[in-house]
């Protein structure tokens, strides 16, 4: 296969919204968000595969495929760790924002027992090779589960440290072939009223819907997951498939993944069309940005007490190393 090339993107291209940041003050974050969300809602099995190769888009083997799968086999990868320790299993599967299960923190862990994450499906659509819906399998086998630990930095001021399991997205990307017009990438939640109770609500435009343009999607640090702590993903925690961007807020690493499509034009991801004012589609992590609502400066680690003492946030989440370069030029502060 042919070495990817990341298609030039000019900036007519980037439609994210500029907002205007007014300093903020740090406050009850997470409950703000929740009454301004309130108020809206009120409101309104294959075969083994070679590496590098794609089975054809197949019918799902719902007998195999509903099986209990056996536990992940994976390999560490001491090149993305972090020195602080990370958070307990039952720290980062408790505490969530999942809104398809309801708007408290709570709700993820505690409505989530019912939903069934396999048998499961991805949709391949738009400006690549090879598309079509291929079953979870399809998507994994040809690739070694790796163990990555980042941090994770939520908008709302609070963080945590995870050991996240899953597949560089560049790695399953290329399979598909994306074309030179793949500038971007958009990745959409399962749209389930029956299982995702909170999707009977009017808070978002369901179903929720991110991106990424495709030098961000392509970075080896973005990982497609499908694991945590060793183990399986967790319902609340977006199983079966979820991504992780470790530079950016959380609610940029979507999960439930049921459809990949590569598109010309930047899409329109769900928080930025509900407030684009306060979400903006880079949401890169940047203490020197205020929500205005709030301060993004410093951030409460999990697992420290509600009251424990605030740790400064790092630029891009302490990766700036690493994707810094991806957005020299960029007005930070207007394309939040």
């Amino acid at each position: 296969m042919a070495k990817f090339t990341y298609p030039k993107i000019v900036p007519s291209e980037i439609e994210a919204t500029p907002a205007e940041f007014g300093p903020g003050e740090f406050g009850a974050s997470a409950h703000s968000r929740r009454a301004a969300l309130a108020a809206l809602a009120a409101g309104a099995g294959a075969a083994l595969l070679a590496p590098g190769a794609l089975a054809q888009p197949s019918a799902i083997n719902t007998r195999s495929a509903a099986a209990s799968p056996p536990p992940p086999s994976f390999r560490r990868n001491p090149r993305w760790s972090v020195s602080e320790a990370p958070n307990t299993w039952e720290e980062i599967t408790t505490y969530n924002n999942f809104y398809e299960f309801g708007l408290d923190k709570a709700d993820p862990s505690e409505r989530s027992g019912s939903f069934k994450p396999r048998p499961w499906s991805v949709e391949i659509a738009g400006e690549a090779a090879k598309t079509g819906r291929y079953t979870l399998e399809d998507i994994l086998k040809p690739h070694a589960l790796e163990e990555r630990i980042y941090r994770f930095r939520c908008v709302e001021a609070w963080s945590r440290v995870v050991p996240w399991l899953g597949i560089p997205l560049k790695d399953v990307l290329a399979r598909f072939e994306p074309n030179s017009r793949a500038k971007f990438v958009e990745f959409t939640t399962l749209l389930d009223p029956k299982q995702f109770p909170g999707q009977r609500s009017r808070v978002i435009d369901w179903p929720y819907v991110e991106g990424l343009r495709i030098d961000e999607a392509m970075h080896p640090l973005t990982l497609l997951t499908v694991g945590l702590h060793g183990r399986w993903l967790p319902n609340q925690s977006g199983a079966p498939l979820r991504l992780i961007v470790p530079w950016k807020y959380g609610f940029k690493s979507i999960k439930s993944i049921v459809r990949i499509r590569f598109t010309e034009r930047q899409p329109a991801t769900s928080w930025n069309k509900a407030a684009p004012d306060e979400y903006g589609f880079f949401a890169n992590v940047n203490p020197a940005v205020d929500h205005p609502r709030w301060s993004q400066a410093k951030e409460r680690r999990l697992g420290g007490g509600l009251f424990g003492s605030r740790i400064d946030t790092l630029p891009f989440n302490g990766y700036a190393n690493e994707v810094a370069s991806l957005y020299r030029g960029l007005d930070l502060r207007r394309f939040y």
